[in-house]
């Protein structure tokens, strides 16, 4: 066992403090990562304060690592000491049902093993990236590449993966007219992704304060959904809307701007039920659907992908004694657009 200093929450909706944990001895098969740096998610805060239902305490947040190799185990093939490496959100499953084969970890019929919040395969809790150090098995690592500075790559492991999976399952791309509705850690990544993907973007937000972000970032067009010209205007536009909204929603309001056979897909996830006049899918054969990260494969290829078109996080670097405060900021909308934490600061 490795002692290493870590930010932990105590107890549901406690605040957060420095404090140690317990990484296991490195396996044959297992990577140290030393963090460089740890992206602050709104799962972190619907976890931290049992938003999402009974959690597993001291809790010790983050799913977006970015950080380098300082030690593998004797049968590691796939890094060396010195590697820019990433860990999202899981860190294992159970590799052998049709979803592990297929590449669809995250949809693991027995469950992934998230990397935090979760108990692993060994039977003790799992702690995330608010620390110094973790340790994954190889398979669950993906490798960072050069193009991208590890910080604003910290993001990608989550907000990345969670808005590219879905855009390339739904096909945007050229001709595709897809809206963003969101315009915050998940939300604006899902513009630039989309953008670079090749498909008319629009972002609809709450009000037109982050318009000039949204049009810097790749969206064509921005719109207020405060405005109730916006619903009359938009109606029957789109061939996707991605939803990056952790609150409920009017789902019939929404799913009126949908083109027929289009899709409106949930990223974000309330902590309350939400309702639905089935009329709304009826008219129009219309998909309400959801989807959750990405595999292993494809989390690589959107860094790769991400690498490719000069794509990374917007982010404000803070040290670990702002947690506290970045929680309640992220909760006010008040950052842009995603939080990182300097683990050095730890």
């Amino acid at each position: 066992m490795t002692t290493v200093a870590a930010y932990a929450a105590p107890a549901a909706k406690a605040p957060l403090e420095r404090t140690t944990i317990e990484r296991r001895e490195v396996g044959a098969h297992d990577v140290l990562i030393d963090i460089k740096f740890a992206g602050i998610c709104h799962s972190d805060i619907h976890q931290a304060r049992e938003g999402w239902g009974e959690a597993i305490f001291p809790m010790v947040p983050g799913h977006e690592i970015a950080g380098v190799v300082s030690e593998v185990g004797s049968a590691v093939t796939k890094y060396r000491v010195g590697d820019r490496v990433g860990v999202g959100c899981m860190v294992d499953s159970c590799r052998e049902c049709e979803n592990c084969v297929a590449g669809l970890e995250q949809y693991c019929l027995e469950g992934n093993t998230g990397t935090y919040n979760a108990i692993g395969r060994d039977g003790e809790p799992t702690y995330g990236g608010y620390s110094e150090k973790v340790v994954v098995d190889e398979n669950f690592v993906v490798r960072i590449p050069d193009g991208l500075s590890l910080d604003v790559a910290a993001p990608l492991l989550c907000a990345g993966i969670t808005t590219y999976s879905p855009l390339r399952h739904w096909n945007a791309g050229p001709g595709k007219k897809v809206a963003i509705l969101g315009m915050g850690g998940l939300g604006h990544m899902g513009v630039k992704i989309a953008h670079a993907l090749g498909a008319e973007v629009t972002v609809l937000s709450q009000s037109l304060r982050k318009k000039d972000d949204g049009l810097r970032l790749g969206a064509d067009h921005y719109y207020a959904t405060s405005d109730d010209a916006t619903f009359k205007e938009l109606r029957g536009t789109f061939d996707l809307i991605l939803s990056t909204v952790s609150a409920p929603l009017d789902l019939d309001r929404f799913l009126s701007l949908l083109r027929t056979d289009g899709a409106f897909v949930n990223v974000g996830a309330p902590e309350e039920p939400v309702s639905l006049n089935l009329f709304s899918v009826i008219g129009g054969r219309k998909t309400l659907a959801g989807s959750g990260i990405g595999g292993i494969r494809e989390t690589q290829e959107m860094l790769d992908f991400c690498a490719g078109h000069g794509i990374g996080a917007e982010i404000e670097l803070i040290g670990a004694a702002e947690i506290n405060e970045a929680y309640e900021r992220v909760l006010n909308s008040d950052v842009r657009y995603r939080f990182v934490i300097d683990t050095a600061t730890i």
